[in-house]
């Protein structure tokens, strides 16, 4: 796979080319309308649906509180049951961990489920470099991988394609890694899904090291759970001789019955379903059956520092439902690209930047990625209050710059209007002169500055960002100040109290 979103420029810029992108506009209206209306139809069903996000917050909430507790249960009963547990810092470690244990089974290629983690530490990549070949066997992911594309969805990594998009893919590409598309392929999706079913059961087949993620890690059994709607989940976990999964330490839940909340929750929440086809759950090695070597990789990669914030911290309840993408209005328009992660959207508007700073261009915009509607929150399965961690990001983003040697120009602006409000003289001298500036643009017969709906053109420099898209009205001849001191507090003008 040679995309990547490594040098991504920053979301406004990278929205903008969105934008302009019509094809990927009407792809992403259709997918987000229907994925949306099939969740409200399912969710309409579940009378007590909110006490069910209630619960299913509360499951995540309190399995944070004491993280490293839980995470040193599943350790120990992870062990007990056959499993190597291995503690990744970071994408290089865990990355580093899956070739190791890749190479001492002399195999050069592996087979995946579907793994946001896996993804998030560019897995697939490194292990080219190794000169190991990652096999994606979701069909989404397959034909984001053939097209050597980038995901821009959670749960629909390939929502950007149409089928006859797909369908030029599959004949072009699988050929060349595999069993090749049928001739007179189609782009029927049962004549799709038929060919990415033969292609993959050669890889199901042949494959003796497979890769997963997991949705929810048991910490007082030890047990890994994957949600899935296709199966090929099923046959990455039951086939090969080795299973290495990768697991956000965000994972743990602490008992088999917070389970009961979360296997409710997820799948009317991301595909619409009462209940999702495939729940596969697996605890070490079990002798004759399954694979008979078991590694679990915990992953860190930002999550404590992520755990260290008090607003932020919300976000590590996310099981990856996607609900907050489908009904998000910036998202549907730029679609995931734009965001420049394997997590957009709103989720990933605030995930990117608590996992990994804001100190680069690229992520620090995401927080600003949002109209604020409160959607998301709405949708959310495990109660995140996405815009008010939006709204604390952006402040973080703000912190980060007031020891910049070159002040931005709303630094500059905030300070000018603090220097002004802090002394009454000062204040009044501002007065003075903007209503000066109203007068001499009420003569030239404008009612707002120039970028205001009202007006042609855009103020030139800092402030055509802020007046591009909202009215700046022209301030006014009179200060309040003025017209009470010139009126009496408005009492010779007939004011009454």
């Amino acid at each position: 796979m040679s995309a990547t979103f490594v040098g991504m420029p920053a979301f406004p810029t990278a929205a903008r080319a969105a934008l302009g992108d019509t094809q990927l506009r009407r792809n992403m209206a259709h997918a987000t309308h229907t994925i949306r209306e099939k969740r409200a139809a399912v969710v309409a069903e579940v009378e007590d649906w909110e006490d069910l996000r209630l619960a299913g917050a509360g499951v995540k909430e309190a399995a944070l509180r004491d993280l490293a507790t839980h995470l040193e249960t599943l350790e120990a009963s992870l062990t007990r049951a056959g499993a190597t547990v291995h503690w990744a810092r970071d994408a290089e470690e865990a990355c580093a961990i899956v070739a190791r244990i890749t190479h001492a089974h002399g195999v050069d290629e592996v087979v995946k489920v579907k793994s946001m983690a896996t993804a998030e530490i560019g897995l697939n990549e490194a292990l080219e470099a190794e000169g190991i070949a990652a096999w994606e066997t979701d069909l989404a992911e397959l034909i984001v991988q053939l097209g050597d594309d980038l995901p821009s969805h959670i749960l629909v990594p390939a929502i950007h394609r149409n089928r006859a998009e797909i369908r030029e893919i599959f004949r072009r590409r699988m050929g060349d890694v595999g069993r090749a598309a049928p001739g007179g392929l189609t782009d029927d999706p049962t004549a799709l899904a038929g060919a990415a079913r033969e292609h993959l059961r050669e890889k199901f087949l042949g494959a003796k090291v497979a890769v997963s993620g997991a949705n929810f890690a048991v910490a007082d059994s030890g047990t890994l759970v994957v949600v899935e709607s296709e199966g090929n989940g099923r046959m990455c976990l039951t086939l090969p001789e080795v299973l290495i999964s990768v697991v956000g330490i965000e994972k743990v839940v602490a008992t088999w019955s917070d389970l009961d909340p979360m296997l409710r929750l997820l799948p009317r929440s991301s595909t619409g379903e009462r209940m999702n086809p495939y729940t596969s759950t697996w605890s070490g090695v079990t002798p004759g059956d399954g694979p008979q070597e078991v590694h679990v990789v915990l992953l860190d990669n930002g999550r404590t520092r992520a755990l260290a914030d008090d607003v932020g911290r919300q976000a590590l309840r996310c099981i990856r439902c996607s609900a907050c993408l489908n009904v998000c209005p910036v998202y549907e328009r730029t679609g995931g690209h734009a965001y420049g992660s394997v997590y957009p959207g709103p989720i990933g508007a605030i995930l990117n930047p608590l996992l990994r700073g804001v100190e680069d261009e690229q992520t620090a915009s995401l927080p600003y990625a949002s109209s604020l509607c409160g959607a998301c929150f709405e949708v959310c399965p495990v109660r995140i209050d996405i815009p008010s961690v939006l709204v604390d990001q952006r402040a973080a983003v703000v912190d980060s710059h007031r020891d910049d040697r070159v002040p931005k120009a709303e630094a500059v602006a905030m300070k000018a209007a603090a220097w002004a409000f802090s002394d009454s003289r000062r204040l009044a001298w501002a007065e003075k002169a903007s209503g000066l500036g109203g007068r001499v643009l009420r003569r030239f017969g404008r009612t707002t500055l120039p970028g205001g709906r009202a007006a042609a053109g855009r103020l030139p420099g800092p402030g055509a960002g802020w007046t591009g898209a909202r009215d700046l009205p022209a301030p006014p001849e009179e200060s309040f100040r003025a017209w009470w001191d010139r009126t009496g507090g408005g009492q010779s003008e007939g004011g009454h109290s």
